[in-house]
């Protein structure tokens, strides 16, 4: 690994075989696997394994979904990537969606069979402590994200069809209603995942139930979002099936934007309007069998896809000038894959 630029390292989330896959991403895009690492805790795996990088990216946490919840912490060799277990911390919950807070203090997590979202503490060694607030929530929350400023919080619930807009006091790690403390989405369209625009102008909705994706542009001041501006499909042309949205993710410099489906196994990808935050489709690529989770690497060149069904990852390069995939590789990981994520070691 040369020392004239830092590496690029990809875990990912096998919650069957409960373990995180760990590769190196060379700069041409090729894959080197550097390690297997389990996630001590129960026998019986969870649904998933949703994972979290820390700020500064020194430690990787990984949610357990099985009695007892926990959220194992690994730190992060600096040097070579590899996890080192530093040990687990109590969930509220199974938590379908684990977010560290901008100042590495505090886990926050959603709860899609709880009904509920947490705040929780983390120690000086990096183990959670447990859960100081516990908020109940509409049906099914998916997803917990903070805001550029760390001063707010939205999540989702997939049953209620609304996002909940929370202030949130980083010094005490606590969660208030902003207002309004909600807003809604047309019924029965699930909301799922939501991700800022890198400008910070935009917050992008993916529901699952009917692949709809929400352009709301965002008030930074408030910590609220405004009325939708645009609602697109993540769908393929001709689709005709039942729609399950998973996972949405922009380039790093805001060009793109793309959104996966697993009942086509397709990635749709679009075009984003810099100053409306406007997207245009591109249409969708094939993927990976059930594409749950993906991600973008840092450089924006490369998007890596895993396959809940084919235990495997697809690694694809960007075009810079017109967003279009193409694959490069296929990977073998662990059993049911769910959860990408890519850090360039400081």
């Amino acid at each position: 690994m040369s020392s004239a630029s830092a590496a690029t390292i990809v875990y990912v989330g096998n919650a069957d075989s409960q373990n995180i896959s760990v590769f190196e991403l060379k700069a041409n895009g090729n894959l080197a696997a550097i390690d297997t690492v389990a996630v001590p805790g129960p026998a019986k795996p969870g649904g998933s394994l949703p994972l979290a990088i820390s700020p500064e990216k020194h430690r990787l946490y990984a949610g357990l979904r099985n009695e007892p919840y926990t959220a194992v912490t690994f730190d992060i060799d600096a040097k070579t990537g590899k996890l080192k277990l530093v040990g687990p911390g109590p969930l509220a919950d199974s938590m379908a969606y684990i977010a560290i807070d901008r100042t590495g203090r505090f886990l926050l997590s959603a709860s899609y069979g709880g009904n509920k979202v947490a705040v929780n503490a983390i120690g000086p060694n990096g183990v959670i402590a447990p859960a100081q607030q516990v908020v109940a929530t509409e049906p099914n929350a998916h997803c917990i994200i903070v805001d550029p400023t760390n001063r707010y919080v939205l999540h989702t619930s997939l049953g209620g069809d609304v996002i909940y807009q929370q202030k949130f006091d980083a010094k005490a790690g606590k969660l208030t209603p902003n207002d309004p403390p909600t807003v809604s989405v047309k019924a029965k369209g699930g909301p799922r995942h939501l991700v800022f625009s890198p400008d910070k102008k935009f917050v992008y909705l993916l529901n699952e139930l009917d692949a709809a994706i929400y352009v709301f542009p965002w008030d930074a001041a408030t910590g609220t979002l405004k009325k939708e501006t645009q609602v697109a499909s993540a769908l393929p042309k001709g689709f005709d099936g039942k729609p399950w949205a998973a996972d949405i993710h922009l380039t790093p410099d805001g060009k793109f934007l793309y959104a996966s489906e697993r009942t086509s196994n397709t990635i749709a990808a679009f075009r984003v309007d810099p100053k409306t935050g406007a997207l245009t489709s591109l249409g969708s690529t094939a993927t990976e069998k059930q594409p749950r989770g993906f991600s973008i690497d840092p450089s924006g060149r490369y998007l890596l896809a895993v396959g809940q069904l084919s235990n495997s990852m697809t690694a694809y390069s960007i075009d810079k000038a017109t967003g279009a995939l193409t694959k490069l590789s296929e990977t073998a990981v662990g059993k049911n894959p769910n959860w990408v994520e890519i850090v360039n070691l400081p």
